[in-house]
């Protein structure tokens, strides 16, 4: 595994590294002593799997508030995703900033996601599996979120009129403080 850092503090791009034969492939997609010496949240408690069956679902921006925030390992292990964060850590010189990048099965990333970020993706094929790996469980209370057309970012989507839940679209603009 390959940890990259990115232009927000705390965020890492994890690129896996492919052990191949007449087979097929391996990799590892977690391992806790990589993450400490990295200085990542390696307590994982539960793991999520999320299925799209359209291309220009979105799923998000979703984040839990104190003191059930998460950390996460995103990683899309079907299709291909636009996946975007954006850093809500008051105190952060990063601070209302976001990042995208495309996960796929083919490109073999994930992204790591520190606590204080929201978190949403799009689907850019049909049939899109994602899997999350968080250091936290989810909690109704304490989850939260905002428009995916928040002009406050100014997030460029990849695919006009997309498929959101009704969940997603009552999240109110401007309710981003952690």
């Amino acid at each position: 595994m390959k940890f990259l850092e990115t232009e927000l503090n705390g965020v890492f791009i994890i690129k896996f590294e492919k052990l191949e034969d007449e087979r097929g492939f391996f990799t590892r997609v977690w391992d806790k002593k990589l993450f400490q010496e990295n200085g990542l949240n390696s307590d994982l408690l539960q793991i999520s799997f999320s299925f799209s069956k359209k291309r220009g679902t979105l799923r998000g921006m979703h984040l839990q508030k104190k003191p059930f925030e998460e950390s996460k390992l995103v990683r899309c292990t079907n299709g291909k995703i636009f996946d975007v964060i954006i850093d809500l850590r008051q105190k952060s010189s990063t601070y209302k900033k976001w990042i995208s990048m495309e996960l796929s099965s083919d490109n073999l990333q994930g992204l790591y996601i520190p606590e204080g970020f929201a978190h949403g993706f799009q689907t850019l094929e049909d049939n899109c599996e994602v899997c999350y790996h968080m250091s936290n469980w989810f909690s109704p209370e304490h989850a939260r979120g905002i428009r995916w057309d928040d002009g406050k970012f100014n997030i460029t989507w990849p695919i006009n009129n997309p498929i959101i839940s009704k969940k997603d679209l009552s999240y109110e603009k401007e309710e981003y403080i952690v």
